[in-house]
């Protein structure tokens, strides 16, 4: 469905008071352009109707008029650059931003991620490549297949002593 049509659903959704569907269509719309900041800042408001302050800062993020409380519960739920680059779900390099302030926050975002992980990272990396701590996770990853090993071992050992009980 073209842009235009989904904004316009996306009025009478609103004025209908049907604002689930309407922070829906926009969230789809914000996946599919991501770099329209227009449509950021109208999931912002709609955020705004669910006194949702984070989601709201959230989609605020790369406006210069946004409101510092949104921006600091946005910050406060997002903490690390890794959680704020998912966040945003920005999708392209920062050049593709339409006004110099949402590109230097976009690169101020990825440098701090960048710096998280260890590495240098860009919005199209997958996001496994943007979390942080990918140390811990693999002691995680290995604690969690040993676990499993070892879970899959007893029902062994259940199985065979059961079969060997109903042998005899």
């Amino acid at each position: 469905m073209p842009l235009r049509d989904t904004l316009a659903r996306v009025d009478a959704d609103l004025a209908a008071g049907r604002v689930p569907v309407a922070r829906q269509r926009l969230r789809g719309l914000v996946s599919s352009y991501p770099d329209d900041l227009p449509l950021r800042r109208r999931l912002a408001e709609v955020y705004r109707l669910y006194a949702e302050p984070a989601e709201a800062g959230r989609w605020m993020y790369l406006e210069q008029d946004r409101d510092e409380a949104e921006t600091a519960a946005f910050e406060a739920r997002y903490r690390s650059g890794p959680q704020r680059m998912r966040a945003l779900a920005w999708q392209g390099p920062e050049s593709q931003a339409r006004t110099t302030f949402a590109r230097e926050q976009l690169a101020a975002v990825r440098a701090a991620c960048s710096e998280a992980v260890g590495h240098a990272v860009d919005w199209d990396a997958k996001p496994s490549d943007r979390h942080e701590g990918s140390e811990g996770n693999a002691l995680t990853n290995f604690l969690a297949g040993a676990g499993c090993v070892v879970g899959v071992l007893a029902f062994v050992a259940i199985w065979v002593n059961g079969l060997v009980a109903l042998v005899d």
